[in-house]
């Protein structure tokens, strides 16, 4: 395992001097594509100056509030139509086409409704998580073994006690892999509202950077939104590995 994170970290580090060679030799404008030293230069300058702490932390604000608020009417919605066929064939269709709407055309309504602050850009992030982790919950819960769910049936379990013995552990290693899809998705749905109408966020420098013609700064802010999809996407999939030791430890209890 050593070996294959250290192979890694030679391609990147051979991919950028290429980089750096390649533009050097061909004299390359930095307009068109800057030097990874000089975007290094631009991006450690401007985080020791305090330039991107209010972009990141607006960023972040929107990510991960409007990432909670699509767990919980997804997950919570996935729980309630799980037990019931009636409110899966009545509510399915609706859920879809909340996904099937283009959210870009979307978001210059919910600033006409809700104002350029965070409420817009929450829904948004919201609306673009909401539906992995709706789809992960109903997954889980309903690919119980039959011979669990009859040996709960035969013991006259209600309802709750087989959703919270059965169903919910079953559900939780789908769940936690809703939740780093949803988790990516969620930046993507920060960035998107904010190149709509914001004047903060990582998403509306990149505006900026772009009518400046300031390229580097524009790498810049691309490689802290990565940083931080890929910070959020591990910090999820460390939880899921954590869940992943504490449900297999339950399975073998409950067989």
């Amino acid at each position: 395992m050593k070996k294959i994170y250290l192979y890694s970290t030679l391609l990147f580090i051979s991919l950028l001097i290429l980089w750096e060679m390649i533009v050097k030799v061909k004299k390359i404008s930095p307009l068109i594509l800057p030097k990874p030293t000089m975007i290094a230069e631009n991006l450690f300058t401007l985080l020791l100056s305090g330039y991107f702490t209010p972009h990141i932390f607006t960023t972040l604000v929107e990510i991960i509030s409007g990432f909670f608020v699509g767990a919980l009417i997804g997950i919570g919605l996935g729980l309630l139509v799980a037990q019931s066929n009636t409110l899966q064939l009545v509510l399915k269709p609706y859920i879809i086409a909340t996904q099937a709407m283009p959210k870009v055309a979307l978001a210059p309504l919910l600033i006409l409704w809700f104002g350029y602050g965070y409420t817009p850009k929450i829904l948004i992030v919201a609306l673009i998580s909401f539906f992995p982790l709706f789809e992960s919950t109903i997954t889980g819960l309903l690919v119980v073994e039959k011979d669990r769910l009859a040996l709960f049936q035969l013991l006259k379990a209600s309802k709750w006690q087989t959703l919270w013995r059965l169903q919910l552990p079953t559900a939780i290693p789908y769940l936690l892999s809703g939740m780093r899809v949803a988790v990516v998705l969620s930046v993507v749905g920060a960035v998107v509202s904010e190149f709509i109408g914001a004047n903060k966020g990582l998403g509306a420098l990149i505006i900026v950077a772009q009518g400046m013609m300031d390229t580097p700064l524009l790498f810049s802010a691309f490689i802290l939104l990565t940083a931080i999809g890929i910070l959020l996407y591990t910090s999820i999939y460390t939880i899921e590995h954590l869940f992943l030791r504490k449900y297999t430890t339950y399975r073998r209890k409950i067989s």
